[in-house]
């Protein structure tokens, strides 16, 4: 009797797996923390804001905000059971939710703020994902996204070179064509042209648009890193403000 063939791997066992990296590095988390806290403003007695880190894998990033949002809740989500059991030891709240099937476990207009970092070139689906967003979100409700450039300054010369931009993958199994050793599961990439006008589509106004550094940058071209955020269409990474309308 010959066994049944074993079940090929799906994404979501992908990123059950503990070997897979859950967090944005801590700077561009910080300028991410600090956009939304000069939108929300300071918590009023009794008005506190609910704030979303949805996909918020180990915690790091809704840990880095916390300080900056001082009297405000905020509110880790994540698909995976093995990002959450992390992600508690570093904030109160963590739940478990998915921005599809079933969708995510608040109810209409009930949040203030949603923290997306790096969680959209994940996504098989991202209409409906930023659909399910604004559905939670009040109206003027805010969107902190941030996810890398495509269109980053040393990605330009790659693709002049005849190589795989960073950020962007061809498998889930290996390093192919690219410079990098992690597979992190990267299924769609945004310049900052598309990331604009994708979000104005899904119902959001978009209010801004920086650029933040990518820690995997070698450390001799970090200062010309930094240097490109003063441009976004140019930076490592996209930070965008939006608020629903």
């Amino acid at each position: 009797m010959t066994s049944a063939p074993a079940r090929p791997p799906e994404l979501r066992d992908f990123y059950e797996n503990p070997a897979v990296p859950v967090a944005s590095g801590t700077p561009r988390s910080i300028r991410q923390a600090r956009m939304l806290a000069a939108a929300l403003g300071p918590a009023t007695t009794g008005h506190a804001r609910t704030v979303l880190d949805i996909g918020c894998g180990d915690g790091t990033a809704a840990a880095v905000a916390a300080p900056f949002l001082p009297g405000h809740r905020v509110i880790g989500v994540d698909w995976s059971q093995d990002a959450l059991r992390r992600a508690r030891t570093r904030i109160p709240y963590a739940v478990r939710g998915e921005l599809t099937g079933g969708g995510l476990p608040f109810a209409p207009e009930s949040a203030d703020a949603v923290l997306f970092s790096e969680v959209i070139e994940h996504l098989v689906d991202p209409d409906a994902a930023l659909d399910e967003i604004r559905r939670i979100l009040r109206p003027g409700g805010h969107l902190m996204l941030s996810t890398p450039n495509l269109a980053a300054w040393y990605n330009r010369a790659l693709l002049l070179a005849g190589v795989q931009p960073v950020f962007s993958e061809v498998s889930l199994r290996g390093i192919h064509g690219r410079p990098g050793r992690e597979v992190v599961g990267h299924l769609r990439l945004y310049t900052a042209r598309a990331l604009r006008e994708f979000v104005a589509a899904s119902g959001f106004t978009v209010v801004r648009l920086e650029g933040a550094p990518f820690h995997g940058v070698p450390r001799p071209l970090r200062p010309l890193d930094r240097l490109a955020c003063a441009r976004p269409q140019l930076a490592s990474i996209l930070l965008l403000h939006a608020r629903r309308t």
